[in-house]
């Protein structure tokens, strides 16, 4: 599909430099994809749209402080790295700036020494594998010298990092934040536990597949960067049980719908494990796990707007986007919310 498709004007002023001051009082689009309506709704209203045997799952990933900013051992010049992928070993893939400057050999201190990467193994599009030398514990050592990921639309680094983390966040790993999650609270758990809502938690280490830009005019040219996901066997079981009742699994976010959707694609059911996927959804994909979504809004002719317009379809999606452009939704990372359902 021409990614044009996916286009829309967003006037700049909208996108959200900051949180909410309360997470749960960001705003929320309520859509129904199948009577095509939708409802200018508080994201503390969120709860009224969830059934009793509901099963919400959520990505408990933890963004590490991954953009790392020093300079060449030899000539001193200014490098920025930002860590993707932890391959073990102390061996990182990391996108790298000014990535010509950075040959297999060239070495970047941070922190005069602290932390030291030697780059091990050139690949395209700005990465590489970089080797970690370090004294101690290398997530303490990060915790130092590193800085939150922000994306490069959001100007101020954030006074404290708590808020671009999920409140359920756990397992550290993503080079990004799982966004969607961002509106929750522990208030709004129990309300929906005490509603019979069944709460699951899977893991996506959110990297470039998630966040990297759409480059090419025809997305099937698109191929996205792979990611670690791993769902246990106790969310396994609670959600082929709940396919089985014919009850509803609500996403958060797309990083969710996106281990979903890989895993029972694969698999014909939902499966342990611990793997790494590519899938790229886009309008035509058949959804074989996902029967509600809550996500925010996304960057115009993203893989994230595409996910989305598969999901409720293109021209309607461009439509609620519109409408939430017109009534001053608050866009992106710390933007408003929306939950589509029917």
């Amino acid at each position: 599909m021409d990614i044009n498709l996916f286009d829309f004007n967003l006037p700049e002023e909208l996108i959200a430099q900051k949180p909410s001051d309360k997470r749960d009082h960001s705003r929320l689009l309520a859509i129904n994809k199948k009577t095509h309506t939708y409802e200018d709704k508080n994201f503390f209203d969120v709860v009224d749209y969830f059934h009793s045997g509901d099963v919400l799952v959520r990505n408990n990933t933890k963004v590490i402080p991954a953009r790392l900013l020093g300079v060449k051992e030899v000539t001193k010049a200014n490098c920025e790295l930002l860590l993707l992928k932890d391959h073990g070993n102390d061996v990182w893939e990391c996108l790298t700036k000014p990535a010509k400057s950075l040959k297999v050999g060239a070495r970047v201190d941070f922190g005069d020494g602290k932390l030291i990467a030697e780059v091990i193994e050139e690949k395209d599009e700005g990465i590489r594998l970089c080797k970690m030398y370090y004294q101690g514990i290398f997530l303490e050592v990060l915790d130092q010298l590193g800085k939150m990921p922000l994306p490069p639309y959001i100007k101020k680094q954030l006074v404290g990092n708590d808020r671009y983390q999920t409140v359920y966040a756990k397992y550290e790993g993503s080079a990004a934040a799982p966004t969607a999650g961002f509106h929750f609270t522990d208030e709004i758990f129990e309300k929906l536990k005490a509603k019979g809502v069944t709460i699951v938690d899977i893991t996506l280490h959110i990297g470039l597949g998630t966040f990297r830009p759409v480059k090419v005019t025809d997305t099937k040219d698109h191929v996205m960067h792979s990611e670690e996901y791993e769902i246990t066997e106790e969310a396994a079981s609670i959600l082929n049980k709940a396919k089985q009742e014919g009850r509803r699994i609500v996403a958060v976010g797309t990083t969710s719908v996106r281990t979903l959707e890989a895993n029972a694609s694969k698999y014909g059911c939902f499966k342990a494990t611990k793997e790494a996927t590519n899938i790229f959804i886009e309008p035509g994909y058949e959804f074989k796990a996902v029967d509600v979504l809550i996500t925010n809004f996304h960057l115009p002719k993203s893989t994230l707007v595409m996910l989305v317009s598969a999901f409720m379809g293109r021209e309607f999606t461009l439509e609620v986007y519109q409408h939430a452009i017109d009534t001053k939704y608050r866009f992106f990372s710390f933007g408003d919310s929306m939950i589509i359902y029917e």
